[in-house]
């Protein structure tokens, strides 16, 4: 027999945990969304009283109720990626204390692969939608704007919405010049993956070589293969068997750094001495190479923390004129 109060399937609801607790459904739910306004006592015995009768939210069922879900749908291009990982810990940090779910999507690096997630997602009623850069398929936007889901761009800036980023071209500058005034001249550009982001890179670097005079396109090793430590690994020695008057080289990523460097000890060339070397994002195993690896470090974890708080301002109804963060980055010299 169901217990009085259970729906025709058995299942505990939510006032039967209110009832057993000792609040309302609406005091209930909050709790147990993990709201930060519900106090820790209630939150105990809403918690216990859920436990005692095996309860489980049905967030399908509360956003049917509301024409809302409590949920923030996140979009990345990779889970394998720290600079992405960092930012999810950080986005997670802002919305759990609003009692916010974080649905995370991972699209591959895969614009129609995103669109098909957009489009799935959109169908959960999410109250709002971070999203990495501004590169997607023309559908996905039409998407997007017929939702009215508030929307909110990281990694990349722009004036065509609201985004928290930073110029990813004039990491590339920096780059360039941070190696050009170390006197080097045959400088090369080794990506992977080559998403909108490293293509940036890719066109400041390439700018302030041409300023300087030394640039030189046979220089540019680019694979959409995803980078890795072996990549890395790989793609120098290709570089150094066809170039080997390289001097100086900027890549795309910290890993791609790293397999460079452990490559050049295997062929005995020296590091910076022969060849120097920056890498980008500055992931935690740049400090510990020998030589240490020069990077460009990212603020992966603040751009997360930024843009998760801009969305919350624009469902609060709290927007500013303020529709572009930049939160810039910083060049970490070390050995390389």
């Amino acid at each position: 027999m169901n217990r009085i109060g259970t729906r025709t399937t058995g299942r505990p609801t939510l006032s039967e945990v209110a009832r057993l607790s000792g609040v309302s459904p609406i005091t209930a739910s909050r709790a147990l969304r993990g709201v930060s306004t519900v106090a820790p006592e209630l939150v105990r015995k809403v918690v216990e009283a859920a436990n005692q009768l095996g309860y489980v939210a049905n967030p399908a069922a509360r956003a049917l109720a509301s024409a809302q879900s409590q949920s923030i749908v996140v979009l990345i291009p990779s889970l394998s990626n720290q600079l992405f990982i960092d930012t999810l810990e950080a986005i997670h940090a802002v919305m759990h204390p609003r009692g916010l779910e974080v649905l995370i999507g991972n699209f591959h690096y895969d614009v129609d692969e995103e669109e098909k997630l957009i489009r799935n997602y959109l169908a959960y009623q999410p109250r709002g939608i971070l999203l990495t850069g501004f590169d997607r398929t023309d559908a996905s936007r039409r998407l997007l704007a017929a939702s009215q889901v508030p929307c909110v761009h990281m990694m990349e800036l722009a004036d065509t919405g609201p985004c928290v980023g930073f110029s990813q071209e004039h990491a590339g500058v920096v780059a360039a010049h941070n190696l050009l005034g170390r006197g080097r001249r045959r400088l090369a550009y080794v990506a992977a993956q080559m998403d909108p982001r490293v293509m940036q890179r890719a066109e400041g670097f390439r700018r302030a070589l041409r300023e300087a005079g030394v640039y030189d396109p046979d220089l540019e090793i680019m694979t959409p293969q995803p980078s890795s430590i072996g990549l890395g690994s790989d793609l120098f020695r290709a570089l150094m068997h066809a170039h080997p008057d390289v001097d100086g080289i900027f890549f795309c990523n910290d890993d791609l750094g790293h397999g460079a460097i452990y490559e050049a000890q295997r062929q005995g060339l020296k590091v910076p001495e022969q060849v120097a070397m920056v890498g980008f994002n500055d992931l935690p195993a740049s400090a510990h190479t020998v030589p240490r690896l020069t990077s460009i470090r990212t603020p992966r974890a603040a751009i997360g923390r930024a843009a998760a708080q801009m969305l919350l301002e624009r469902l609060d109804g709290k927007t500013s004129g303020v529709q572009s963060r930049d939160l810039g980055f910083e060049l970490v010299v070390r050995e390389s």
